[in-house]
């Protein structure tokens, strides 16, 4: 009788308020305002050069790209831990490299840095590296990846990013 009990659970619907039921709807819920937030932010960004007129638009990009590693720092330090810290600071050096030879080289270089991010953004929603950045990530990685589609559109369209 225990045994057919055992079974009849294995072979019955749990209904969508069950406790223990993962909610992926609700998990995709939760996304819906960092995505729309980073989907506006991503856009403002991608028109940041024109708030800078003075500047070439491939430096105010690199300088984009420095403000969020510079972020990435102040989440680490607000973690805590110093191997967190460290391993941040090493990857926002990275991003100010690229941003750096991304004012003199190719602007596919930006491309890269934004794209790069976002990935990395989809890396520590996934692991929780740092602590307590629940909503950053997917709001982050949409930003960048909406700018970086932007930029390689106006790229591909021949738009000039230098003076």
């Amino acid at each position: 009788v225990r045994r057919v009990a055992e079974l009849q659970f294995l072979y019955t619907t749990q209904p969508e308020h069950a406790p223990g039921r993962r909610r992926p709807r609700g998990r995709l819920r939760a996304l819906r305002g960092p995505a729309i937030g980073g989907a506006a932010t991503g856009i403002l960004q991608a028109m940041s050069p024109l708030a800078f007129w003075w500047l070439e638009p491939k430096t105010v990009y690199a300088l984009g790209i420095a403000l969020i590693a510079a972020i990435y720092i102040g989440f680490s330090v607000a973690d805590g831990r110093w191997h967190v810290i460290a391993i941040e600071s090493i990857v926002a050096g990275l991003y100010v490299v690229v941003a750096a030879v991304g004012v003199s080289g190719s602007a596919w270089l930006l491309v890269l840095g934004l794209a790069g991010h976002g990935l990395k953004d989809l890396w520590q929603y996934r692991t929780h590296f740092v602590r307590n950045t629940r909503w950053w990530p997917p709001f982050c990685a949409t930003v960048d990846w909406v700018a970086a589609g932007i930029l390689t559109s106006a790229l591909l369209m021949g738009v000039p990013f230098h003076g």
